[in-house]
């Protein structure tokens, strides 16, 4: 009997491929920092049965008409906007996530950031860099306490949840907005449930990590950078599209708000001449949540476990639905 035959648009460390061979037949794009071309990607499909994506890549319902043979598309991270569900289900495909394996280090890294941005540790180095540092001053590098601030999280679903664990650590007081009110959240955290206007105006740190849908799409625009302290800091580490870039670099220009931070970007991936890059009261990183080596692992497993369990009439670990 032949082994279901498995198409991965990045190339993967081979060691962690390597168990799920004797399982499937892997044919890899061979690049790991360039997107499959989609002309590529289209004669790949053909013959496959399942499909290991990227948020980069575009799936729909010109791929599925490409795909005859595929039961199952495992996307490399939590967030699945890059896949059209109405035409998965069309086709009969079964779309699969990596939540859970990720929420810490996701975590990890937003709290970095926030930490990063408020302490001007980024424009910190870079002064060193360019060799401006002569002597010590008083307000050299003066940044914004992190401790006993008021974190506005938005979007209070697990990543949300593990940083409110770690600003309770630095005894900030913990405000929230989400779809639904996360009574263990509130419990645990002492978080308190608000409205989205009123931690706009109440957060010191305002963190968005809600996922893309058409009720979040651009909610962070001219209006509510308007209605933060100007001292406020703005931190995204969930979807770029949830915000609008030229109102965010408005709001830093005019003195809106302080500072920004960022992993994620309207349209990825950005370039080192984009406005926001051209600011020092900014940090812009690769969308790099999730990147440990041990997270990034784990998530490549789970994809090849989903895979495994279809294929062996079992029930998928992470469907999305």
């Amino acid at each position: 009997m032949s082994k279901p035959k498995v198409y991965v648009t990045r190339k993967l460390p081979e060691n962690i491929v390597e168990p799920f061979q004797k399982y499937f037949d892997i044919n890899m794009w061979s690049k790991e920092d360039e997107p499959v071309p989609r002309k590529i990607l289209l004669q790949e499909v053909e013959q496959v049965d399942a499909l290991l994506s990227m948020l980069s890549d575009d799936i729909n319902d010109e791929l599925f008409q490409h795909a005859p043979n595929l039961k199952i598309v495992a996307n490399l991270a939590v967030g699945f906007d890059n896949i059209n569900l109405a035409d998965a289900k069309k086709h009969d495909v079964v779309i699969t996530n990596t939540p859970d394996v990720l929420t810490e280090t996701t975590a990890d890294l937003a709290f970095g950031l926030l930490m990063a941005t408020g302490r001007r540790l980024i424009e910190a180095q870079e002064y060193i860099r360019k060799d401006k540092w002569t002597d010590w001053a008083p307000f050299l590098l003066a940044g914004k306490d992190i401790h006993y601030q008021t974190i506005g999280i938005v979007g209070m679903g697990r990543i949300g949840t593990a940083v409110a664990r770690r600003a309770k650590g630095f005894n900030m007081p913990i405000i929230y907005h989400n779809r639904s009110r996360n009574e263990e959240a509130e419990k645990e955290l002492g978080a308190k449930y608000v409205s989205f206007d009123e931690l706009l105006t109440e957060a010191d740190y305002v963190v968005s990590l809600v996922p893309l849908s058409e009720e979040t799409k651009r909610i962070f625009n001219k209006d509510a950078f308007a209605k933060m302290k100007k001292s406020a800091i703005f931190i995204n580490a969930g979807r770029g599209q949830t915000m609008i870039e030229e109102d965010l670099y408005a709001a830093l220009i005019e003195g809106e708000i302080a500072a920004a931070g960022l992993d994620v970007f309207e349209k990825e991936p950005i370039r080192a001449d984009h406005p926001l890059m051209k600011l020092d009261n900014v940090v812009c990183l690769p969308h790099i949540g999730s990147a440990s080596v041990k997270t990034r692992e784990e998530m490549i497993e789970l994809c090849f476990n989903n895979f495994k369990n279809l294929f062996d009439g079992k029930d998928v670990l992470t469907e999305v639905k």
